[in-house]
């Protein structure tokens, strides 16, 4: 009774459910004369294993795992009532799977016995309790089984918790690893679309610099693709696990900047109530991707450049610096060399981040990447605004083909959302593409500006893609157009066009 009285003073005034249970089972262990005092969790009602013990290694708990109906424990578990072995050494389906009872075979001189108790909750077991006392007669190990299965009927709420607390733990982990692998598999090398020769010269250097902790400077105009490498930089490093965050400098007013790089203390400026880590804090372990690097004030380039050189960082009101370990990627548009010169950009702190520059090149620099990435977005724009897209006209990748893309890759891909948006027939026409992009050339009215010609190509595109569309049937064709075959037929040989060109 003095034991008991002891356990419940326990359970009400330890700091955790942990702790609690690791004291229990020391006064099992030291007041009643037991060893390697156990507690187990079953899960997912497959499985038992040791969570909490006395009197074991963590390598021992680790080995403590058992199948429901295996072993001593696993039985427990499948039947829901006690189970005592009065001698250790000569019960066979005693399976010491930690291994520690042979450990001290030599060192016990007395026989040993087992005593395993299920924890029920609401006639369901959610674990098992055990310990090790020493072999006695039947009435004594009968007072034992009393004993902890009067502890056990104690704490089976907590057990309850415990295990829930531990499968939504597990389940998290697993979520967790599930959401990386796709976000490695979202932005893996194999998703930056070219085939062009500047865009392979790219990826050879990804390829090269990604399991690194190099500095890494992305050069190249706006919308070309930068933050996609930075992703590629990153998961295709050891520090994928970790996080990659993200500043787009330019973005952020410049009286908040070195706060949120750097982070501040509680009390550091008016409105600074609590403390507060900054990004490069958040990055630990893992990337921070410093976008438009150029645009940053020089009072800020002097402190990124000390974190840059110590990976150190200071917070705002803070008097000792933090050290950490962080990856560094910044991307700029700006001429970075005529920034220096010009006195706008610190010489130290540009050479400090030049470590392994990658030059991404303009869209127009790569024009036979153009139809690849404008299927790309097809196909994903498609999907988001529920619209089965088939394909792009014939005048509409002309139109894509002569544009010069002063914004790039994220103009081109605007262009096709648009598109996409605009088309009733899951194709891409010329009309659908913005006035920027239908230039006399790239729509095929150079020989005259007169209404009749323009009118006159639009029809044109629009009856062959109501061939493509029926494979050459003209028949067909009407019929998606909404007029008859004879009309089809006359507007098609006023304008050149063969049905059978289309058949396949």
């Amino acid at each position: 009774m003095i034991l008991l009285h002891e356990i419940g003073e326990v359970l009400g005034s330890a700091a955790s459910f942990e702790e609690a249970v690791q004291d229990i089972l020391k006064l099992l262990c030291e007041r009643a004369e037991m060893d390697r005092g156990t507690l187990s969790l079953a899960e997912n009602d497959s499985e038992v294993s040791i969570d909490i013990a006395y009197g074991l290694s963590k390598s021992e708990m680790r080995r403590g795992r058992y199948k429901i109906g295996e072993g001593i424990t696993g039985r427990v578990v499948e039947s829901g009532k006690p189970v005592i072995v009065p001698r250790i050494s000569s019960e066979p389906l005693f399976l010491d799977r930690t291994g520690s009872r042979r450990k001290a075979e030599k060192a016990e001189k007395a026989e040993k016995s087992f005593v395993c108790v299920p924890i029920l909750l609401q006639s369901h077991v959610v674990g098992t309790l055990s310990a090790d006392p020493p072999y006695i007669d039947d009435a004594g190990l009968q007072s034992n089984v009393r004993l902890l299965s009067i502890i056990a009927a104690m704490i089976a709420q907590n057990v309850a918790s415990r295990r829930r607390a531990r499968d939504e733990r597990a389940s998290l982990v697993d979520e967790n690893q599930r959401l990386q692998s796709k976000l490695k598999e979202r932005f893996h090398l194999s998703t930056i679309v070219g085939t062009s020769r500047p865009m392979q010269e790219v990826s050879d250097l990804i390829l090269k610099v990604a399991g690194s902790d190099a500095t890494v400077l992305l050069r190249g105009e706006s919308g070309t693709g930068k933050e996609l490498v930075a992703d590629a930089l990153h998961y295709g490093s050891l520090r994928a696990r970790k996080p990659l965050v993200k500043v787009h400098v330019a973005a952020l007013p410049e009286s908040l900047v070195e706060s949120e790089l750097f982070g501040h203390e509680r009390g550091a400026f008016t409105g600074a109530t609590e403390a507060k880590a900054g990004r490069f804090e958040r990055a630990e372990g893992g990337t921070i991707f410093l976008d438009e690097i150029g645009e940053l004030a020089p009072s800020v380039q002097v402190k990124l450049l000390r974190v840059v050189q110590a990976r150190q960082v200071e917070r705002l009101g803070g008097s000792s610096p933090i050290q950490i370990d962080v990856r560094i990627i910044a991307a700029t548009h700006v001429d970075l060399e005529q920034a220096v010169v010009d006195g706008s950009f610190r010489e130290d702190l540009f050479y400090r981040l030049d470590v392994f520059p990658i030059f991404v090149p303009p869209l127009r620099e790569r024009k036979s990447d153009i139809l690849l990435l404008a299927d790309t977005f097809l196909e994903k724009y498609g999907r988001k605004h529920t619209k089965e897209m088939r394909r792009i006209s014939t005048p509409a990748i002309d139109m894509l083909m002569s544009y010069h893309w002063p914004g790039n890759v994220r103009e081109l891909e605007n262009c096709i959302e648009r598109a996409i948006i605009l088309s009733t027939d899951g194709v891409v026409h010329g009309h659908h593409l913005p006035p920027t992009l239908q230039t006399a050339t790239s729509s095929d009215t150079s020989l005259s500006g007169s209404l009749e010609t323009i009118m006159g190509a639009y029809e044109a595109e629009i009856l062959v893609e109501a061939l493509k569309s029926s494979r050459g049937n003209m028949a067909k064709a009407a019929r998606l157009l909404g007029t008859t075959q004879r009309i089809f037929s006359y507007r098609s040989r006023k304008l050149g066009i063969l049905s059978k060109q289309y058949r396949t």
